[in-house]
């Protein structure tokens, strides 16, 4: 189910539910209205209120910190790339066909992390990917060391290369999000007892409608910015791939 369509379901259920207080509001007896009653609403959606905005501040500081540490995962691998080839660089001209593999290779984790498509993300799960990043992985092993220097140098690069795979699992696993989607259902469910309260707390006139509808949509391209950004590697906001094709044109060199 795509952010978009979430957040329409979202939109349609705290527009609906204000909408629904309004007619109410019509329908309920004069003594339901009284301001000891609307009284004792208003402390109850207070109290909702502060609930909902203690869990939306936690959603989006949860979402933040995915975005960003995605983010630096990415950043931090494409120099450990660099720092691997220009390790195979200095051990000899008999790592050119590595160097070419592993250009090769971060080529397309970039071509598939730049769609944001979440299904063509699955790629680099696939047995073909871990597949292609084992046979680097040998290719380094049966380097031949001759002498103390390619033996440092050999060592390193296995080293660096654990790394780089170990930093690409992980930014895999951070990408599919931190947000139970409980703590979503919750919140929507505060936020349409909340609006609906709204709703029959106002006349019912074109501008309280048009003042509800534009909270409404206020608050559910909130709830879109906090999926998107609990999940950098896919929808409408995504992170930037600038870094990773900085490192790619500076591979082989």
């Amino acid at each position: 189910m795509s952010h978009l369509f979430v957040a329409l379901i979202i939109f349609a259920c705290v527009f609906g539910s204000a909408l629904l207080g309004l007619f109410i509001r019509k329908q309920l007896p004069a003594h339901h209205l009284s301001d000891e009653s609307l009284g004792v609403v208003k402390l109850a959606t207070g109290l909702i209120a502060t609930m909902a905005a203690l869990v939306l501040g936690l959603l989006i500081s949860s979402a933040k910190v995915t975005f960003e540490t995605t983010n630096t995962q990415l950043i931090l691998n494409a120099a450990k790339v660099i720092q691997l080839d220009q390790v195979l660089a200095r051990f000899g001209p008999e790592t050119q066909e590595i160097r070419t593999v592993l250009k090769h290779n971060y080529a397309a984790v970039i071509d598939v992390i730049a769609t944001h498509d979440r299904s063509k993300l699955s790629q680099l799960e696939s047995p073909q990917a871990i597949s292609r990043s084992d046979a680097l992985r040998r290719q380094i092993e049966n380097l031949q060391p001759g002498n103390d220097l390619q033996h440092a140098l050999k060592v390193k690069a296995e080293q660096i290369a654990d790394e780089v795979l170990g930093a690409r699992w992980l930014t895999l696993l951070q990408a599919n999000g931190s947000i139970p989607d409980i703590f979503l259902i919750f919140l929507v469910t505060w936020l349409s007892i909340i609006f609906g309260s709204f709703g029959l707390f106002a006349p019912y006139n074109g501008t309280v409608i048009v003042a509800l509808f534009t909270c409404a949509l206020s608050t559910s391209a909130a709830m879109f910015l906090i999926q998107e950004m609990n999940r950098p590697l896919d929808g409408i906001i995504g992170v930037s791939v600038e870094p990773m094709r900085d490192t790619l044109s500076r591979l082989g060199q």
